[in-house]
Formats: structure tokens, C-alpha cells, sequence
């Protein structure tokens, strides 16, 4: 078992053999999932935020991708 301790602050850097096991790098935003009194860690999804347009869901269709796909 892999273990870190909890700062006052409440904070705790995450050990190193977990941070190789996800390919966690710095800036990279994690997910907790809270279940039956454990913790689950894993890397979070990324939101498309280098997509400008991933938030346009109601022009990502088969139709849509056919008019423009040779633009």
C-alpha cells in the first residue's frame, strides 16, 4: 500500500509510483470518486478545452461533417 500524509492545510503530494502509474504531469486535474468509504484516484477527462469548438455538440452531426468536410 502506497501512502501520504495530510498537511494542515489539507493538502498532500501525490507519490510518485501513483503519479508514473496515471502519467500524471504538472497541470494535469484529477477525479475523485467517493464510494462505500473509499477513494477513487484517477486522472480526470479532459473538457475539449483545446477544441474550440467541442461545446457546439448541435453541429457535430453526420450531416454536419458531410457539408463541411471539404472546407
Amino acid at each position: 500500500m502506497i501512502t501520504s500524509k495530510l498537511t494542515s492545510k489539507a493538502q498532500t503530494t501525490i507519490p510518485q509510483p501513483v503519479r508514473s502509474a496515471l502519467k500524471l504531469k504538472a497541470g494535469d486535474e484529477l477525479a475523485y470518486v467517493v464510494e462505500k468509504g473509499r477513494v477513487i484516484l484517477m486522472r480526470a477527462a479532459p473538457e475539449g478545452k483545446d477544441d474550440p469548438f467541442a461545446t457546439f455538440e448541435e453541429w457535430n452531426s453526420d450531416a454536419d461533417r458531410k457539408a463541411y468536410a471539404k472546407l
